[in-house]
């Protein structure tokens, strides 16, 4: 019984360790080739700059402490560490669905509005779309937390993996209205204001092909818009009912924990290869950095 366990344990720490390795290398690859390769210097992966920096705190708000967990077989965590945690699951949440939010206008205007592009997705616009992104993430969550910070913790037993602000407002005993309140303001502002946006650009995209009647646009568009919206909706579709189940007490907690945990492994860990691997100028890039810099 003890070498079984030791085994499990053993196996747990390997790939969760393992998993994590490369989740952070292949999204500083893809950092490290768009900041190195001059050509790479266009909105659309300036842009895409920001997905793996959001992936990478998404995966080390998760995996560091699900690792060190398996090794001690205690899942003991300080109030701090846990309203750190919760700081990075919710930025990197809001930081990833706003990201792709702007790829999608990006790719909207660039199919839709080929003349406006330079004109539309200047620096300038391209600088305000980054600092709102990551205005926007932080604020909300750090609105989040300092409503915590009003009300007393009376609990020690988080309910999901990991914290988040949902987990951590279930510890406290004291009137929760407003933080649940705001909870409802911040998904709707991070999830249905980008959902809608996500749904009208890409409309457009697939109308405008359909008109244009080119049959090579068209493949060209569905490839690019359905990688893009099938990372969107498993982030959003599992971020979404993880949310709202802490609210419907019918819900398994053994499916709001499947979701809490597919979102912090699934887009960090395929973000990088999809983009790597399907859009051929990222593609080149790594390659020309690789042929430069190891000597492949």
């Amino acid at each position: 019984m003890e070498q079984k366990l030791f085994l499990g344990k053993s196996t747990s720490f390997l790939f969760g360790t393992l998993t994590y390795l490369v989740i952070m290398f292949c999204n500083l690859l893809v950092l490290t080739t768009i900041a190195c390769t001059a050509k790479l210097h266009k909105p659309m992966f300036i842009l895409l700059f920001n997905l793996p920096i959001s992936d990478m705190l998404g995966a080390t708000a998760l995996f560091p402490q699900l690792v060190y967990s398996i090794v001690t077989q205690n899942r003991l965590i300080s109030l701090p560490a846990c309203v750190i945690q919760a700081l990075l699951v919710h930025t990197y949440g809001g930081g990833n669905l706003l990201t792709l939010t702007a790829m999608a206008y990006d790719r909207y205007i660039a199919i839709c509005c080929p003349l406006k592009y330079n004109a539309i997705m200047n620096p300038h616009t391209l600088v305000k779309m980054i600092v709102s992104i990551w205005s926007i993430s932080i604020s909300l969550i750090v609105v989040q937390l300092s409503l915590l910070a009003r009300l007393k913790i009376c609990r020690t037993n988080v309910i999901d993996l990991y914290c988040n602000n949902p987990s951590i407002v279930k510890l406290t005993c004291d009137d929760t209205r407003v933080n649940n309140y705001y909870g409802l303001f911040t998904i709707f502002i991070c999830q249905a204001g980008p959902l809608s946006v996500i749904l009208y650009t890409y409309a457009q995209i697939l109308r405008t092909c359909v008109m244009n009647d080119q049959s090579n646009a068209r493949k060209k568009a569905i490839q690019t818009c359905g990688t893009h919206l099938v990372i969107y909706f498993v982030l959003e579709f599992s971020a979404f009912i993880a949310l709202i189940a802490h609210r419907i007490k019918i819900v398994s907690p053994y499916i709001r924990r499947a979701l809490g945990v597919t979102i912090l492994v699934i887009p960090p860990f395929f973000d990088p290869i999809i983009y790597g691997l399907k859009t051929k100028e990222l593609k080149t890039g790594i390659k020309m950095f690789f042929k430069i810099n190891v000597g492949l």
